[in-house]
């Protein structure tokens, strides 16, 4: 939520404007809603639910306020109900994307010469709309689309979402302050314009949230933007997108692309005016793009800003002072919610020999009370299908390797069936080998894997956990014995991004736990935090003199 205090209460936000004192803007996370029967938003939520589930959206590319269609149809489908179409969209192809970029290039100093309080106000109004009637749209497009449960669409959807607008606008706003030092007889200016050339934001299925931060961010801070959406995402981002135009965002700054990867990859870096790209995605693909703007360095205008997040092979370690419960109810969670396809779920364990039977008991019986369906039509269901047939193959070949395996054993679940929808039952295997591939490879499903480990030799497997797997996005670290914990910081110091003491490895909240992983989990930038608007901007110095320059010697001269 928004409050503007006494000394920016010239102008109101929701009449787009504000007072220079930007520095006064209060803005608080989203509450996420409850969704108890009989409640309002549970009212709404079945509402839209009702109006979605019965209908195919039919989603143009849009650039500007043209709606284009091409020959090349596709289609969104339910994954928990693969014969639902739940959208028919096209894909752009190089013409289109060319248009896009000439377009947005033209709209570009128009818009970098707005206020940043006229382009900060766009956001805050799209975050009340969403928090308010829209959220109940946004929620059921991201749970039929995307297959999220009620409270995972409304953690992603809503709640980050909102909080993304509000909070990268405020950031934006807060910029404004940060400037540089003044001398007698003369004052120094900073101006964040935004880069020269278009961003191209590059969405993931995941998050609706995500997609909304990766264009609206770069676009408050007065650049133009190529958004390709995923095409397992694309209703719940068009809803993002139709409703920033509502909110005053002007046609050209955001064009909406769905488009074939390598087609849109190949046609934005291979054109002289790409200034950025704000990247949610694979590796293989981030390193694609690249290696393509490394290749075109001779013809661009200006150095592109490349921000990139690439998941992780993310893990939960255990010692033996650990609370037993904390660790079987953190783990579930943040293992299975959303059938693990978050870039921040564990997906590999560490777990002392003298603790595991233990964990393993209390794992092994919760599991059984975890039900995997329909989210629409069960609202008990603790999470639903894997997105689609591509994710559904790849993790079946892995079940089918761990079947075979000497070194690895499936204790739990390990079933999965694409009859109607691409179902992954929540899976725990445990490997003899701590360097497994399934110990190191991401496989974003609802599979855990568990090493147990000798309960003294816990500083040889922290080191283990560091040098294991090639990404470093998240990792929590379960024990009471605090100074296990600080030895534990220092040695994984570099293994994770965002770190956890006696918490799961999921649910970090905008502007409390700023998200992002190195080495191969990407650039670690930060969405969520004050820093990241910095990345989407050119400061450019003024320095304006006021007294006249009378002498071109200088004093030793004399």
């Amino acid at each position: 939520m928004l409050r503007v205090t006494a000394a920016a209460r010239r102008h109101s936000w929701r009449g787009l404007k504000v007072s220079a004192s930007c520095a006064s803007v209060s803005v608080r996370n989203e509450p996420i809603l409850g969704f108890k029967q009989g409640s309002p938003e549970r009212r709404q939520l079945l509402q839209a639910l009702e109006q979605v589930k019965s209908s195919t959206e039919e989603i143009p590319c849009v650039v500007g306020d043209q709606h284009v269609w091409t020959a090349d149809i596709r289609y969104q489908l339910c994954p928990y109900n693969h014969t639902h179409k739940v959208a028919k969209f096209c894909y752009a192809d190089k013409a289109l994307i060319e248009k896009a970029i000439a377009a947005s290039v033209a709209a570009r100093r128009e818009w970098d010469l707005r206020s940043v309080q006229d382009r900060a106000a766009v956001l805050f109004k799209a975050a009340d709309l969403i928090a308010g009637p829209r959220r109940g749209e946004l929620l059921a497009k991201t749970m039929i689309g995307q297959g999220k449960t009620v409270i995972q669409a409304e953690i992603d959807a809503a709640a980050e979402l909102i909080d993304f607008l509000r909070f990268n606008a405020k950031h934006a706003l807060e910029l404004q302050a940060a400037q540089p030092l003044n001398a007698e007889g003369s004052t120094n200016t900073a101006v964040y314009r935004g880069l020269e050339g278009f961003v191209a934001a590059v969405a993931p299925f995941n998050f609706t949230a995500i997609g909304g931060n990766l264009a609206a961010t770069p676009a408050v801070m007065g650049n133009v933007v190529l958004w390709k959406p995923s095409d397992t995402a694309v209703s719940a981002s068009y809803a993002v997108y139709r409703i920033l135009r509502e909110c005053g965002m002007p046609p050209d700054i955001i064009q909406f692309l769905p488009a074939d990867g390598p087609v849109f990859g190949d046609t934005v870096t291979s054109s002289p005016h790409l200034a950025g790209i704000n990247f949610t995605g694979s590796v293989p693909t981030f390193k694609r793009l690249w290696k393509q703007v490394a290749q075109n360095l001779d013809t661009y205008v200006t150095f592109p800003r490349l921000a990139g997040e690439c998941g992780g092979k993310n893990f939960h370690f255990v010692h033996k002072s650990a609370e037993v419960r904390s660790v079987v109810n953190g783990t579930l969670r943040s293992a299975f919610e959303y059938g693990g396809q978050k870039c921040s779920a564990c997906s590999r364990m560490y777990v002392p020999a003298g603790l595991w039977p233990d964990i393993r008991g209390r794992l092994l019986d919760t599991l059984r009370d975890v039900r995997v369906g329909d989210p629409v039509e069960d609202f008990g269901a603790f999470f639903s299908a894997v997105i689609d047939s591509k994710s559904f193959a790849r993790i079946k070949k892995c079940l089918e390797e761990a079947r075979s395996s000497p070194e690895l054993e499936i204790i739990a679940g390990g079933h999965c069936d694409d009859s109607k929808g691409y179902f992954v039952e929540p899976t725990v295997i445990v490997t003899k080998d701590p360097c497994h591939p399934i110990m190191a490879e991401e496989l974003f499903g609802p599979v855990l894997s568990v090493y147990v480990y000798p309960d003294d030799d816990y500083e040889d497997i922290l080191r283990l956990v560091d040098s294991t797997s090639p990404y470093a996005l998240t990792g929590a670290v379960f024990a009471l014995d605090t100074n296990v914990v600080e030895q534990a910081s220092k040695i994984l110091r570099n293994a994770a991004g965002n770190f956890y003491v006696n918490d799961k490895s999921t649910g970090s909240v905008v502007a409390q736990q700023p998200f992002g992983g190195a080495r191969s989990s990407g650039t670690n930038d930060k969405p969520g935090g004050p820093h990241y608007v910095l990345r989407w901007t050119s400061p450019q110095v003024v320095k304006e003199t006021h007294v006249p320059l009378t002498e071109w010697k200088y004093p030793y001269m004399a």
